[in-house]
């Protein structure tokens, strides 16, 4: 009884599944009233607003944001519930492989936002710890893709 408890209790993954999957279309929408909102900003001045490269950067961070969610949800699915018709490059074999993707999201994510400080920099003693801050991060997590292998 304990066994077939056990074995259906993996469907409970399915709420972490469709919450980051409502969460990935809400950030894909989040993008999208950007993108919208950036274009008409940038067809009313003309392309003179001095900050629209920085909104045109944040645009790629809610992008990735959105494909991360949604590489989370499939990984989990696939390792919990059942093979996706999906590219190969997004076919999940075990843990390690949804952090290797989620970590490769999170370093473009990183370099995205220290693109947009260094755009928008004000404080250049600041920039530099940030700058710090986000390679110790960004070198800690190319380690773990380089050198822990799945057991």
């Amino acid at each position: 009884m304990l066994k077939r408890v056990l074995e259906g209790s993996r469907y409970a993954v399915l709420l972490g599944v469709v919450s980051a999957l409502a969460a990935s279309l809400a950030t894909f929408l989040w993008g999208l009233w950007k993108t919208i909102s950036v274009i008409t900003n940038l067809v009313t001045t003309g392309g003179d607003d001095p900050l629209v490269a920085v909104r045109l950067i944040e645009l790629m961070d809610k992008f990735l944001i959105a494909v991360g969610l949604y590489i989370f949800a499939i990984g989990l699915y696939e390792l919990f519930v059942g093979e996706l018709d999906v590219p190969n490059w997004l076919k999940v074999h075990d843990l390690h492989d949804i952090k290797t993707r989620l970590s490769h999201v999170l370093l473009l994510v990183m370099a995205v936002t220290f693109l947009e400080h260094l755009v928008e920099w004000k404080e250049p003693l600041a920039t530099l710890y940030f700058a710090i801050s986000i390679t110790l991060v960004m070198g800690a997590l190319i380690a773990f893709n380089r050198f822990v292998e799945p057991k």
